[in-house]
């Protein structure tokens, strides 16, 4: 084995340089930055990349105020975005970040934008350099806002873009070596090229086998198919992965069909948590005024 000679004047270096980089995650361990979001004012974000992911799916990095900002947002709670449909007027929506506090100085979106989505045209036509109007942050249906350990298990049933919610949701439960709640994820869409984030949703398949499970629905699946099939998620499916019982909760974001197959399973009200998707809901503007002026006096 060959030595290597350090002279002190090169130990003293490595000593220093690793003392500044223990201070920096010390710093910035107990002294979390101030989330960069407000719930009462639309704050501006840069937009740093975007990435195509699918002819219809694009990721978008949005970069904060400095390297070391974080958003702010807590786990379960979402964000509203504030843009200009294909007419010329106002449109919002709300959206999930599949990034979380962990990821320092930046924010991420992958969005589904639909032919006739109203805010689809304003992500279609953003360009890096463009900025995003964003205001925050907001809950779901039954102020649901995640905490470590609050439930044994988690069943999330989630439709077509609806997955980004949750994703953020079973990102901070599986990075997180002292949480223990095991996670049954129902993922359904029409086809594999429209479900959102399945790479990733794979790896964690196979990187925390006794913690996740994902089992996927496609209303239009290719031959060699092992998963489900159908325009919705069936009771069949609900009652084999997720089972109702007092230390488990029940997460929901997709159609309103899946709300009626937890209805005539017995899901009681005050363990289940549902946000609408309303990336492919048509918004008025009208409606849009009326829920701004809501969000400000939330």
């Amino acid at each position: 084995m060959e030595l290597i000679c350090i002279s002190p004047a090169e130990l003293l270096g490595v000593t220093v340089a690793l003392s500044l980089v223990g201070t920096a995650a010390a710093y910035l361990y107990y002294n979390k930055p101030k989330g960069c979001l407000n719930p009462e004012k639309f704050m501006e974000f840069k937009l740093e990349k975007k990435t195509q992911l699918s002819p219809n799916t694009a990721k978008f990095r949005f970069v904060l105020p400095t390297p070391t900002s974080v958003l702010g947002l807590p786990v379960g709670q979402h964000i509203i975005c504030r843009g200009i449909d294909g007419e010329g007027l106002e449109v919002i929506r709300q959206y999930t970040p599949i990034t979380l506090d962990s990821d320092v100085g930046y924010f991420e979106l992958v969005v589904k934008m639909y032919p006739k989505g109203r805010m689809s045209h304003h992500f279609r036509q953003m360009r890096e350099g463009d900025y995003l109007s964003v205001l925050g942050p907001k809950g779901l249906k039954g102020n649901f806002k995640y905490k470590p350990g609050q439930a044994r298990e988690l069943g999330m049933l989630a439709g077509d873009s609806g997955i980004t919610p949750m994703f953020q949701i079973i990102r901070a439960i599986l990075e997180n070596p002292k949480d223990k709640t095991h996670v049954h994820l129902i993922y359904a869409s029409d086809t594999l090229d429209d479900m959102l984030l399945k790479k990733e949703l794979d790896d964690f398949a196979s990187k925390f086998r006794s913690r996740f499970e994902v089992y996927y629905v496609l209303s239009k699946p290719p031959v060699a198919w092992n998963g489900g099939t159908g325009k919705t998620i069936s009771r069949e499916v609900i009652q084999s992965f997720c089972q109702p019982a007092q230390d488990i909760q029940i997460l929901r974001c997709g159609s309103a069909a899946m709300a009626a197959q937890l209805n005539a399973l017995g899901y009681k009200s005050e363990i289940r948590f549902e946000s609408m998707d309303w990336s492919c809901c048509d918004i008025g503007h009208g409606v849009v005024q009326r829920i701004l002026r809501d969000c400000m006096r939330t």
